[in-house]
């Protein structure tokens, strides 16, 4: 829960408000007159500051400036005890407010912990622990990280009083907390028989309705009726002890036992007709299902109210405390509320550190000026000296300049007189210059004359480098012509080779191809060879499969023939049996027929076998024939592989020839283009050496009238 500070006015109301600002005003009006004087003596260089004026600038100024930070500090120290108390003060009025919240938070979160709320239980410790750190911090100090004085010595004994107070609420707050956790079962429980209550209530009702229906008695249907009413009542008293806990209420708590009881005879006479109530069994089965489900029910119900009076001496105790603390809490309200007033009171008015902040003040603007007036004193002394010393400065450098009237005309004979004044050192370095100059010209006139005669022989070196030149070009552009007239035969030349060799190698690919083509039969003529070799072997094995199924078709025959003669006995044998053996003369008949039908097919068999060996002898024979033929064909393939890759390598040979024949050619065209270029470069460079002699030729010319030129430049100067 946040909380403002109260806003107040330290001057209202104060006597002292008014002399502050007078005194003020006055002090304001000392300060300017002040200033107006500091401003008349700087106007005045030669009036000396008094004490400190015959001492040396440093010394003045070294004294002035401790002077001024000595002034500046008194400043500071009123304004800065004044905010620190005030700072305090704030802090110990936050501090006191801080108190009359939690007063307020103590006595509502012990009234929410009273009706089990686990949260309340977590918000009372916390403002018991805070409500006593904030009464140290005021009653001994050590607030704000240890910082803090204790409160004015004139509320000591509010404190004391608010102490007191606290105790007594921090036993009801002990008291309070040691139920935690038989407040929060007792608010669980409370929920449970509500939650219970409502369940039975709808139960019992069916129960009524029920009974009524099967006709049951009025005793009866008047017991379902009285359960119901009792849940009803057993919750509200449980709802009641938790919301208000007082004596009445626990009175009536304790009656919650009897009433638990009278539910439960009543619900054992209707199921069985005991408990002492003369109730008579129920008989309809839908009604004695609804009390089976009742049965379930309570026992949630009984099992909640038995916790409920268990705990209820502690809840007792827990309630009082709770109301006790509720009204100490208005009780420390008030007191809070006096602490804080008494703590707004004792604030000062700052009436004296304002006056000695002003005073201080003035002290310090005043000793700044003297700073600035001695500054601006010593700044006009020297601005005075240095006048003096430019005049005489003027004065001389105007005497030096008359003298030098007659170099301006450039006359090298002259001399200026050197003084002891700023003038003498410019006047020695003037005739030093004088010297030198005359030296200058002299060299001057006579390097003319050596460039007028050098420049004469480079003029005639110049005509005769520029006739070479010329004809140097034409022999070497005639010379270019040449080269490539050459370089374009060879060009023809090596794209002939290109395009043999190019033909070459088309009929490398062709031959390539053939030979190719030829492997390709050969590999073709071996696989169908390799295929009829597979192929005689199978026919070959089929022969000889034919050849056992033809012995085999014999033993079938003679396994027949047998069978006949044994079933040719067994009905000899039948029939001197008589009237016994016809039966098995039937079968001996059967039998001997399907001996002859064996034999039968066995002779088809056997020819079938036979021209099947005919036609496998056949296979055999013309398989062997086209393998022949496959290998003739294949030797010849051979022999005409071997003559195309003969073919290909004279013709890779031919190819190869010929292509270092185009790239020699190439070669050569590439030399001959490359001198062609040369020789253009040649060309180039002999262009610009002729320009270059002919621009050399006209500076030669240049330089002999610039050697005119400046000689003519110094003729004026007068050296002797």
């Amino acid at each position: 829960m946040g909380f403002k500070l109260p806003s107040f006015n330290l001057f209202k109301g104060k006597p002292g408000q008014a002399a502050l600002t007078g005194s003020t005003t006055r002090l304001g009006l000392n300060t300017t007159l002040v200033m107006k004087g500091l401003q008349k003596m700087a106007g005045d260089t030669g009036q000396p500051l008094p004490l400190i004026g015959e001492k040396p600038l440093k010394q003045q100024l070294k004294m002035l400036f401790v002077a001024w930070v000595v002034t500046v500090i008194l400043t500071l120290l009123p304004a800065i005890w004044y905010g620190v108390n005030q700072y305090i003060l704030m802090y110990q009025i936050s501090d006191a407010t801080t108190l009359q919240m939690l007063s307020q938070r103590l006595a509502k979160a012990g009234q929410q912990a009273a009706q089990g709320s686990p949260v309340a239980f977590a918000q009372l410790k916390a403002a018991d622990e805070r409500f006593f750190r904030e009464l140290k911090d005021l009653a001994q100090g050590g607030g704000g990280e240890g910082l803090m004085p204790a409160a004015p010595a004139a509320l000591q004994p509010l404190l004391k009083d608010v102490s007191k107070q606290w105790v007594e609420m921090h036993g009801d707050i002990k008291q309070v907390l040691s139920q935690e956790k038989n407040l929060i079962e007792l608010s669980n429980n409370v929920a449970g028989v509500n939650a219970s209550s409502e369940a039975l209530l709808e139960l019992t009702e069916l129960l009524a309705g029920q009974l009524i229906q099967a006709g049951e008695g009025v005793r009866e249907v008047s017991a379902a009726r009285q359960m119901g009413m009792v849940t009803q009542r057993i919750a509200k008293n449980a709802n009641i002890l938790l919301l208000s806990g007082s004596d009445s209420d626990l009175d009536e708590a304790f009656l919650q036992g009897r009433s638990l009881a009278i539910f439960r005879n009543s619900l054992v006479g209707l199921e069985n007709g005991t408990g002492g109530l003369l109730l008579k069994p129920a008989k309809d089965p839908d009604a004695r299902e609804m009390l089976g489900q009742i049965d379930v029910a309570t026992k949630d119900f009984a099992k909640d109210v038995e916790q409920i009076l268990k705990n209820i001496q502690g809840l007792a105790a827990a309630k009082d405390a709770q109301r006790s603390l509720f009204k100490d809490g208005d009780k420390m309200l008030d007191l809070t509320r006096k602490l804080t007033d008494g703590l707004k009171k004792n604030a000062s008015s700052g009436v004296v550190e304002s006056i000695l902040t002003v005073i201080l003040a003035s002290l310090a603007l005043t000793f700044a000026a003297l700073f600035a007036k001695v500054l601006l004193d010593d700044a006009k002394r020297k601005a005075a000296i240095s006048e003096r010393e430019n005049k005489q400065n003027q004065e001389a450098i105007l005497r030096l300049l008359n003298e030098m009237g007659d170099l301006a005309e450039g006359d090298l004979t002259v001399s200026a007189k050197v003084t002891e004044d700023i003038t003498g050192a410019i006047a020695d370095s003037i005739n030093y210059a004088i010297d030198e100059l005359r030296s200058l010209v002299v060299g001057v006139n006579k390097a003319t004359e050596q460039v007028t005669k050098a420049s004469g022989e480079a003029q005639v070196t110049s005509d005769q480098l520029l006739q070479a030149s010329e004809k140097q070009s034409r022999e070497i552009e005639e010379t270019s012509t040449a080269v490539l007239q050459m370089a374009d035969s060879i060009n023809q030349v090596s794209a002939n080779a290109a395009e043999s060799a190019k033909v070459a190698q088309q009929s490398l690919q062709a031959a390539d191809k053939g030979a190719v083509a030829v492997q390709n039969s050969i590999a073709g003529m071996n696989e169908i060879r390799g295929q009829i070799q597979e192929t005689a072997k199978r026919i070959k094995r089929l022969g000889e499969s034919s050849q056992e199924i033809s012995e085999i078709v014999e033993l079938i025959s003679d396994i027949t023939e047998q069978t006949n003669i044994l079933a040719l006995n067994a009905a000899i044998q039948a029939a001197s049996a008589g009237e016994a053996g016809r039966g098995f003369t039937v079968v001996a008949e059967e039998v001997q027929r399907l001996a002859e039908r064996s034999g039968e097919a066995t002779k088809q068999i056997g020819a079938i076998v036979k021209t099947i060996q005919t036609d496998t002898h056949d296979a055999v024979a013309a398989m062997e024939q086209s393998t022949q033929g496959v290998v003739e064909g294949a030797k010849l393939s051979d022999a005409a592989g071997q003559a195309l890759s003969e073919i290909e390598r004279v013709t890779r040979s031919l190819a190869d020839l010929i292509d270092t024949i185009s790239k020699a050619t190439q070669a050569q065209a590439e030399a001959a283009g490359k001198v062609a270029t040369n020789m253009q470069d040649i060309q180039d460079i002999t262009n610009q050496t002729t320009d270059g002699t002919r621009q050399t030729a006209a500076s030669v010319g240049q330089l002999t009238e610039l050697a005119a030129e400046l000689k003519g430049s110094v003729a004026g100067f007068k050296l002797a």
